[in-house]
């Protein structure tokens, strides 16, 4: 596969997520965890059935349990804390303080050897943080407390997908194959924790079932799949840089979808999150 294809199958994840707030939103009342296991259920059996079909089941076994658990623990934990997050928090602003990842990658990118942060990558963080208060205030400048517990969760999902996605580099030459086994793990995971803290509530109706197929196969399935593929093989800063679209499209979905109303502070808080990032990748 060429650098440039590579790239390309890579930008599918960010317009994937893209999809993540509404389908969230769609599948209530499910709660967090059921959600966790049922979606990464589907994203795992999916990706051990083509693992199969492309005879690369025996290269499993030569993986370190190691880069399962690292693997395992970023997955289950992001979206453990995403789902329960947008439970507890309208789901434009959840989102959006969830989708701070892309910036924090680029923050902490520069602890890695060979890279070393700039004036801009501050200024970028700046902006982003900027953009994350003027949507917990809604702009009014009243601290909306009733929420803080699922912008908290937002916060603390947006640290554990940057987290993972950085340290991934060091286990970079794992084969895609592998996030099967990373899927798997957290469904098991979570079913067993489910059954221990949770009440089962499915779906309800059509939109529910479908919302939680459709995370299953996509946002939380496909996508990580061709995430793999885009930052091992093709360009990863251009792909970084374009994950940052994520925040505008998710908002304008939940907007077009009725799920999320316009206004001016969330407009603000777009565009300074994708401000903050974009400065700070270029100063990379």
């Amino acid at each position: 596969m060429t650098r440039t294809k590579a790239t390309a199958v890579g930008f599918v994840a960010v317009l994937l997520w893209a999809l993540l707030a509404l389908l969230t939103v769609g599948s209530a009342p499910v709660p967090p965890l059921l959600l966790n296991a049922i979606c990464f259920t589907i994203g795992g059996t999916l990706g051990l059935i083509w693992t199969a079909r492309t005879g690369g089941l025996g290269q499993l076994r030569e993986i370190s349990w190691k880069v399962y658990a690292f693997g395992s623990v970023g997955l289950f934990g992001y979206h453990a804390l995403y789902f329960s997050a947008l439970r507890l928090a309208p789901a434009a602003e959840a989102g959006l303080i969830a989708y701070l990842w892309p910036l924090l990658i680029v923050l902490f990118s520069g602890l890695l050897p060979g890279e070393r942060l700039r004036a801009g990558h501050l200024i970028g963080a700046l902006l982003g943080f900027a953009g994350a208060a003027a949507i917990i205030t809604g702009g009014s400048g009243g601290f909306q407390v009733e929420f803080l517990p699922g912008y908290v969760l937002a916060f603390l999902c947006a640290l554990t997908w940057s987290g993972y996605s950085v340290l991934s580099r060091l286990v970079g030459s794992a084969p895609t194959s592998s996030v099967a086994v990373f899927c798997l793990i957290t469904a098991f995971a979570s079913w067993g924790l489910h059954f221990m803290v949770e009440e089962t509530v499915w779906p309800k109706g059509t939109i529910g079932w479908a919302s939680t197929l459709l995370l299953g196969l996509g946002p939380v399935g496909l996508a990580f799949y061709v995430w793999d593929i885009g930052v091992k093989q093709g360009d990863i800063q251009l792909l970084g840089t374009s994950s940052y679209a994520a925040p505008l499209l998710s908002t304008l979905v939940l907007v077009l979808a009725g799920v999320a109303n316009p206004s001016w502070a969330l407009a603000l808080a777009a565009a300074l999150i994708t401000a903050g990032a974009a400065i700070a990748a270029k100063s990379g």
